[in-house]
């Protein structure tokens, strides 16, 4: 876990520093599952999160804290800048990036690198696209898609990513599409500040790139943005 600290404040202190920021966003989730797979099946989960757009680009950093109910205790975050080449746009894309991620988890890092825009899509809040080469620590190297998305549905949010990995030498192809169903309280109990409850749904097929393991996990969900 200091690892993932420490890698991520020397990646992304600098960066903000030297950069104007147009906006930035950070919030706590506290997640309960009950269906994961490959490791035990009921954990509570907590994610960190902070966005933020700049005169460089964009960048995303999440931490999840996964505690088992059989005392297991896991930690993995990502840390996801997208430079901008260039503010190229037209009715459908807008701006192209260099995309890069870097996945830290127990024993592994992996570096993902490629390019990203942002396509204009009617009612939707944000809607981007990232092609990329895995470089993996401890399998053979790959391609991924990642697409990320929010959308307001009338009085609720929603928002997720899916990440489709394409197969390797050593591992078959895997779809994580996560996606959340939210509603903000906070106008109701006077906050200042967003507060969402909700729920989480995950359909991972080939969970890690095994062929055959597929989470279908319902979270019940309560986010609250600072």
């Amino acid at each position: 876990m200091k690892k993932i600290f420490l890698i991520s404040i020397l990646l992304f202190s600098p960066l903000t520093v030297l950069a104007e920021t147009y906006w930035s966003d950070f919030s706590v989730s506290l997640l309960r599952g009950t269906n994961y797979e490959v490791s035990d099946s009921d954990k509570f989960v907590t994610t960190v999160e902070h966005a933020a757009a700049t005169s460089w680009g964009d960048s995303f950093i999440f931490l999840d804290r996964l505690m088992s109910d059989d005392g297991d205790i896991d930690t993995y975050a990502e840390f996801s800048p997208r430079f901008e080449l260039s503010n190229y746009e037209n009715a459908f894309f807008k701006n192209v990036y260099l995309a890069t991620t870097a996945e830290l988890g127990s024993g592994f890092t992996n570096y993902l690198v490629g390019v990203g825009t942002n396509l204009k899509i009617p009612h939707f809040k944000f809607f981007k696209v990232n092609v990329y080469q895995r470089n993996n620590e401890l399998s053979a190297n790959g391609k991924q898609v990642t697409l990320t998305w929010g959308i307001p549905i009338g009085s609720l949010y929603y928002d997720g990513f899916a990440d489709i990995v394409f197969s390797t030498d050593d591992k078959g192809s895997s779809m994580n599409y996560t996606s959340q169903l939210k509603y903000d309280i906070g106008p109701t109990l006077k906050l200042k500040n967003k507060l969402f409850i909700g729920v989480e749904y995950v359909y991972w097929k080939n969970k890690f790139g095994i062929d055959g393991i597929t989470e279908k996990n319902a979270n019940l969900l309560v986010k609250y943005h600072f």
